[in-house]
């Protein structure tokens, strides 16, 4: 009994270390693979590891950066500001565009009844310098409208780039078979070919510089006015000695000049009268015959009574 009793714990001490030799080999080897998972993450995905503490983690596809085309918006904006004065305001928006590496496009002033100035002006700024042009050109006086526009473009800038690359190697293309061209009528076609292809790409390039040059700066149009009722006197007296003086000549020399212009109007048909009446009077006249006056009967003479007569 105490010989079977040996081998029994013999035998259960053997089975024991058995399988604890290979639980070490099961997490051995379970090591192994988990570090080996990185690594070929690292080779297959840059580096990529899935985070296990996620649901459905192990089966989802490395996630990778999207690279997006930079937008090519086209900005625009009109102010229409009420200044106290229009000259020193316009300077000031000089140097406001000018300090943000922007130009004057345009630019016009007018003097309105002698009595508020209005200046218009065109100013191109830098994109990234945009809205605070804008603010600091709004807060110049009081704002009267504002309005912004801003409109993308990024799929026609990238459609003439497209086009702009297919119309060079098409160009090149040309330009090889015309090296290797030894007939007098191939090189006449191929020079036509050209000539168009070279046209297109230069109307291409010129969109693309201008579309550029949009989306680079920005157009603000700056309107500038001052109030109506400067320089005019703030109470009013009424005419004076004076006023009344320059208004009198003002009504002479204008009736002066009416009475003069209808003399002038009726000066031809006098002429034209007096001209009728000349030849008349000593032309016509003279030859016409004369009329027979007729005589007049003589009074019968009176009786004359002697002394004594009745």
């Amino acid at each position: 009994m105490r010989a079977r009793r040996t081998v029994a714990a013999l035998f259960l001490t053997a089975s024991l270390a058995l399988a604890g030799c290979s639980g070490a080999d099961a997490g051995s080897a379970q090591d192994d693979t988990s570090a080996a998972k990185p690594a070929a993450g690292d080779a297959k995905g840059g580096g990529y590891q899935a985070d296990e503490s996620v649901p459905g983690a192990r089966n989802a596809p490395p996630k990778r950066p999207v690279s997006l085309a930079p937008a090519h918006i086209i900005r625009t904006a009109e102010l229409d500001v009420e200044v106290k004065d229009a000259p020193k305001a316009l300077a000031a928006a000089r140097r406001t565009a000018e300090n943000a590496g922007g130009h004057v496009a345009g630019e016009t002033t007018e003097r309105i009844d002698d009595t508020h100035v209005t200046s218009h002006v065109v100013l191109r700024v830098p994109q990234e310098k945009y809205d605070a042009v804008l603010a600091e050109l709004a807060g110049a006086g009081k704002l009267l409208s504002r309005k912004a526009d801003a409109k993308d473009v990024t799929d026609q800038v990238v459609d003439v780039e497209s086009r702009i690359a297919t119309q060079r190697a098409s160009v090149n293309r040309v330009r090889a078979l015309m090296d290797r061209a030894d007939k007098l009528s191939d090189v006449v076609t191929l020079e036509g070919q050209l000539s168009s292809r070279q046209a297109e790409l230069e109307s291409l390039l010129a969109q693309q510089t201008a579309l550029r040059d949009r989306t680079t700066l920005a157009t603000i149009t700056l309107s500038l006015s001052e109030n109506e009722n400067k320089g005019q006197k703030a109470e009013d007296d009424g005419p004076g000695f004076l006023d009344a003086l320059g208004g009198g000549w003002h009504a002479l020399v204008t009736a002066a000049l009416w009475i003069g212009i209808a003399i002038a109007a009726v000066a031809p048909w006098v002429a034209a009268f007096a001209l009728l009446y000349a030849v008349w009077r000593w032309v016509i006249r003279p030859r016409l015959p004369k009329r027979p006056t007729p005589e007049t009967p003589q009074p019968a003479p009176l009786p004359v009574h002697g002394p004594g007569q009745d």
